[in-house]
């Protein structure tokens, strides 16, 4: 199997608990062929959504088509994301009730988000990293002092804070199985007008006292959260885990509704929605509008999967450009703004900068 049938068996996996046509096609192949489980592996893993896929073959009961060999270690993996993720809900929940309790309020998003919002048939189908929320301009500060009281600290690999213009360092605390990221904006400072917390409050769910993103912002924030923050736009790839969030919603929200309500965002969103449909076979919940941008984005998308090596080139030169250019913005604040310069000074002057520099323009194999 080659990447791009890799990837695509994946994908349409991924949808045979709520897609009848794509259930009776994985279950003839199946049924039918002989599958490259160590390439499927493979993909699922590096798109982490390996629990997800054995969820959906077991539902399907189609677990009876794959190595037993195989079915146990996917069960075996499953059962302890299970296990991470009723930590993490019961995590947020500390946390939440922490923040209420000293008058700020949290919205959780992302994975935790979606797991606390009931998104996943099973808990176990979502990997999650980090709890992210997100706070409002005033609530913010406050917010870090909290948790750093309770015991929440930053990793200590800088002698200096490291500067993000969206979410504070990493907080973490010894006692608890996930990591913190405390944010004051959702995209880089571009879109800032476009998608903040003002905008995704005012529609925010509360579900069990714990607040939410609304559906259209949860797809949203699912495609941007690779479009932009991770650059997917620029390499034109998309991450099965995000697609598979994407998915799910498409079967609550209007898709389209969604990404009009962003129209600075429409073009990267609509552009990810069409890879969406495409890979999960043509799913009529993720129609989107086909423009002629958009046609020329899936020629490029479609043909990187053909030409495996030729894209890993092709993306190294990307990954200089978008470092380089971050680096230029850098410089630049550093002469609008004394903050950056004094962070600048201190991260230069700090052994593990050079080493992070020199591991993100290694050339990618």
């Amino acid at each position: 199997m080659s990447y791009k049938e890799t990837l695509y068996f994946v994908a349409k996996c991924l949808t045979i608990s709520l897609e009848d046509k794509n259930r009776q096609q994985v279950g003839k192949r199946l049924q039918s062929e002989t599958i490259d489980w160590d390439a499927v592996v493979k993909v699922s893993t590096a798109h982490l959504v390996f629990p997800a896929l054995y969820c959906n073959l077991k539902r399907a009961d189609f677990l009876q088509y794959l190595p037993q060999e195989l079915v146990s270690y996917m069960e075996h993996i499953t059962n302890l994301n299970r296990r991470r993720n009723e930590k993490i809900i019961a995590q947020a929940k500390e946390l939440n009730s922490l923040l209420l309790a000293h008058s700020v309020t949290p919205i959780f998003l992302k994975g935790s988000g979606n797991l606390i919002a009931g998104l996943y048939e099973d808990i176990a189908e979502r990997m999650v990293g980090d709890i992210d929320f997100i706070f409002s301009k005033e609530d913010y500060p406050n917010a870090v002092i909290v948790l750093k009281e309770f015991g929440y600290l930053e990793n200590g690999i800088y002698h200096y804070k490291p500067f993000s213009f969206r979410h504070f360092p990493r907080l973490v605390h010894k006692n608890k199985i996930a990591a913190v990221e405390i944010h004051s904006q959702l995209l880089i400072a571009k879109y800032t007008n476009e998608f903040n917390y003002h905008f995704v409050e005012k529609d925010s769910q509360i579900i069990n006292g714990i607040a939410v993103l609304s559906l259209a912002n949860k797809l949203n924030l699912s495609i941007i959260a690779h479009q932009i923050n991770d650059n997917g736009i620029y390499y034109k790839t998309m991450a099965l885990r995000n697609a598979y969030d994407v998915f799910l919603l498409s079967k609550k929200t209007n898709v389209k509704d969604a990404i009009n309500i962003l129209p600075k965002l429409m073009h990267p969103l609509n552009c990810f929605l069409a890879t969406c449909y495409e890979v999960f076979n043509k799913t009529e919940s993720l129609e989107y509008y086909k423009t002629k941008k958009t046609a020329h984005y899936l020629f490029i998308f479609n043909n990187q999967l053909l030409f495996t090596k030729k894209t890993k080139r092709w993306h190294n030169k990307i990954n200089t450009y978008i470092f380089f250019k971050s680096r230029l913005l850098v410089l630049y604040n550093n002469l609008l703004y004394k903050k950056y310069l004094i962070w600048l000074l201190k991260r230069t002057m700090n052994k593990n900068w050079y080493k992070e520099k020199l591991f993100q323009l290694r050339p990618k194999k």
